[in-house]
Parts: C-alpha cells; sequence; structure tokens
C-alpha cells in the first residue's frame, strides 16, 4: 500500500506542475494556483511516506 501512496504523490506532483505551468501559460491565475495546490497536496503525502518508511526501518 505504501508503493501505492508513494507513487499518487509523485502523480499529483507531476500533474499539479503540469497544471501550473499551463495556467501561466495561458494567463489564468486560477489554474496557476490550483496546480500550486496539488503540487503542495503532493508533498504533504510525500513526506507523510517518509516518516512512516522511518519508522519501519
Amino acid at each position: 500500500m505504501a508503493g501505492n501512496q508513494k507513487s499518487r504523490a509523485r502523480t499529483e506532483q507531476a500533474k499539479g506542475k503540469a497544471k501550473e505551468a499551463l495556467g501561466r501559460a495561458l494567463g489564468n491565475e486560477r489554474m496557476t494556483a490550483e496546480g500550486r495546490a496539488e503540487q503542495s497536496k503532493g508533498d504533504a503525502r510525500q513526506a507523510k511516506e517518509k516518516g512512516k518508511d522511518a519508522f519501519r526501518h
């Protein structure tokens, strides 16, 4: 399950980066902000999983 969560975090980060870049290219600040939020969500998920791994080993 942890592997699934890690890949989900990477997916959220990549999706957020793409959305942010597209928002900037289109001049759409809302889309840019949504992209940043998705990246943050992915970063938080990744940090949580790293914390779990630290206690497992």
